[in-house]
């Protein structure tokens, strides 16, 4: 142990012979059980699935496309890449104007197109690497809350086989760096709550922890403010991430409660308020807004990117905000005409897009969505005069038909067994689908969900992990727990190879593609 504590008037460093003395009740409790100890195979199958996972998002990364050109929404953010990397940053093209989310994105893009040229491996190579990263988070995240490398390397295994993952990995659009930031964010909160209790166990252990009713300072939290800075990269991707600095906000003021509850302080909710709340304001809601500002740098530092004079070209009256200065005048203006958009983004009933979806659709991935087609004389290779090459957003049925059992399951033993994890997994899920719900006229499709996907294959694992059961219950039970999850594991990888020609735009008979297509909803 190496954090630093403090007491109302001094700091305290732990004594590494402490290390040597057995745990008091208090102490136990907050450690819980502790972090498997096969670190070096644990690193191992991390970085081996994480390979694994790599190779199987960039390979054939070049297709589809429409002649060369972006397909499906490549279209928009694929050329504003491309402009940003022109202009040094930013975008100023006022003949096209849908500019409606923030930069960040755009940028990362545009790292692989300076690369790799204007062409699919250029503005795709980005978000692959996005996707291979989520599977290492994804395994170090598992392996963490279920104590178990087994069970990491479970998760892993699931999120490579998740096809929405699999094919956002593949495509030139923002939200799989939005699931990257987002899992990142949540990686960090875990991390904080293991510190806390581990800073915690030292007071117990040394026997002050009850010399403040409130509890012991923390000192300074990494973790925390790392927490902080993913969560400000996820709001310079899409505004989406409002929901989670308020959610994981939330979730690290009930681990802190808790945290203080167990270690025996006499206000655990009172400490926590004069504590912790005002720091985590500071690093879950203060580091994200000032993250997101610095997204813009290219904005602010150019004059001809799109309304970057906007309060002076349309002479905006400043009011209350002539204090500040004409740019962020000009950022908030520009930002109330992109949150108009959005709002007012509503499928005309007379013409709905056909492949919009409903959020209460998405857990079970009832309508997935074309991303191209080609088929007849434009496609070939697949034995027979006429084929197609389809690409299709389409989640894994072995994992997202079970998202509802699984999630009311973490309900349960979030309520009824106050089980930490499933609560956390819970709040990482439906932060990034309850918000959906408050305005359902908009414009809404199934790619918005790839942000719940680590955190199903998560829930997932959770579930598994009581199926494969402790090796105290016995060999018998141990082994029948492991038949079963050995068998899940194997249809999943079966239905994820079963789904991967219209995942990757693959040439398949015109009777492989009706087979493919399994319910009437992914016509």
């Amino acid at each position: 142990m190496t954090a630093l504590l403090t007491r109302d008037n001094e700091s305290v460093r732990p004594d590494p012979v402490d290390a040597l003395r057995p745990p008091n009740d208090r102490e136990a409790t907050l450690l819980g059980r502790g972090m498997p100890t096969d670190r070096l195979r644990g690193w191992i199958v991390t970085l081996v699935l994480t390979l694994i996972g790599g190779i199987v998002r960039i390979q054939n990364l070049g297709t589809p496309t429409d002649k060369g050109t972006p397909v499906f929404d490549e279209k928009h953010y694929v050329p504003q890449a491309w402009q940003m990397l022109r202009n040094g940053g930013y975008e100023d093209n006022y003949g096209y104007e849908l500019i409606v989310h923030p930069p960040l994105a755009k940028h990362l893009i545009a790292i692989g197109e300076w690369l790799f040229g204007y062409n699919a491996w250029g503005w795709r190579i980005m978000p692959a690497l996005a996707g291979t990263l989520i599977v290492f988070l994804t395994i170090r995240i598992a392996r963490r809350l279920t104590r178990s490398t087994l069970l990491g390397a479970v998760a892993g295994i699931l999120v490579i086989s998740d096809g929405v993952l699999h094919l956002q990995s593949r495509m030139g659009m923002l939200d799989i760096f939005i699931a990257l930031f987002v899992l990142a964010a949540f990686a960090c909160v875990l991390c904080d709550r293991d510190q806390v209790r581990r800073r915690l166990a030292v007071a117990v252990r040394e026997g002050w922890i009850d010399e403040s009713r409130f509890g012991p300072k923390l000192g300074f939290r990494w973790w925390r403010f790392a927490g902080g800075l993913m969560i400000g990269l996820t709001f310079g991707v899409k505004w989406s991430a409002l929901y989670y600095i308020a959610a994981f906000g939330l979730l690290t003021v009930f681990f802190d409660v808790a945290a203080r509850r167990a270690a025996g302080v006499q206000r655990p909710w009172v400490g926590t308020l004069r504590r912790d709340v005002l720091p985590a304001l500071w690093a879950i809601v203060v580091i994200p807004i000032l993250v997101y500002f610095a997204c813009y740098w290219a904005w602010f530092a150019s004059e001809t990117a799109t309304d970057r004079n906007y309060v002076a070209i349309k002479d905006v009256d400043p009011g209350f905000w002539a204090w500040m200065p004409p740019a962020l005048r000009s950022l908030g203006d520009y930002s109330m005409n992109v949150l108009d958009f959005h709002a007012n983004l509503v499928t005309p009933k007379d013409k709905p897009h056909p492949w919009e979806s409903k959020p209460w659709t998405w857990p079970m991935g009832l309508r997935p969505m074309l991303y191209a087609y080609a088929g007849g004389t434009d496609a070939t290779g697949c034995g027979e005069s006429t084929c197609v090459r389809a690409t299709m957003l389409i989640g894994t049925p072995a994992m997202w038909w079970l998202a509802l059992p699984m999630l009311g399951w973490s309900v349960w033993r979030s309520v009824f067994r106050a089980d930490w994890r499933y609560a956390a997994v819970l709040v990482g899920y439906l932060a990034g689908y309850l918000p959906w719900f408050t305005n359902l006229d908009r414009q809404m499709y199934y790619f918005y969900a790839t942000p719940l996907a680590p955190f199903l294959v998560l829930g997932l694992t959770l579930v598994l992990g009581q199926i494969l059961g402790s090796a105290k219950r016995g060999f018998e039970r141990r082994g029948t727990g492991l038949l079963v999850v050995a068998l899940y594991v194997g249809l999943v990888v079966a239905n994820f190879a079963w789904l991967w020609p219209i995942l990757n735009g693959n040439a398949i008979t015109n009777e492989h593609w009706n087979a493919e297509l399994w319910l009437p909803s992914w016509k």
